[in-house]
């Protein structure tokens, strides 16, 4: 399984989630080809109703802290109520370029 469906799989069995779309960006990073390390998650639940930013982030960084520890380097989280999905559009921002390793300007 790669990296892209545990997240998925993981995040799937754990939130129920409404939406869930799991992005591997590691191409647009400095990295070897065929990694697994860069994520946008873009995370829809109704387990999401109540909670700060902060606490949504944690219940994410918990269902993946054995991945986390092993092999994801970054990981956008996109954590939203079905409220909040809706009156967005079903839209995310786009991530930002890579400026990391190589390719940063100094």
């Amino acid at each position: 399984m790669t990296m892209q469906e545990t997240i998925r799989s993981k995040i799937q069995q754990r939130l129920d989630p409404m939406h869930l779309d799991v992005a591997d960006e590691s191409h647009m990073h400095n990295v070897p080809e065929g990694s697994e390390s860069h994520f946008k998650v873009t995370v829809v639940s109704d387990r999401f109703n109540g909670k700060k930013l902060i606490a949504r982030h944690r219940v994410i960084n918990e269902i993946l802290a054995d991945e986390l520890r092993t092999g994801i380097h970054a990981l956008a989280l996109h954590t939203l109520t079905p409220d909040e999905w809706f009156e967005k559009s079903g839209r995310v921002p786009a991530s930002p370029e890579c400026l990391g390793g190589s390719k940063s300007t100094q």
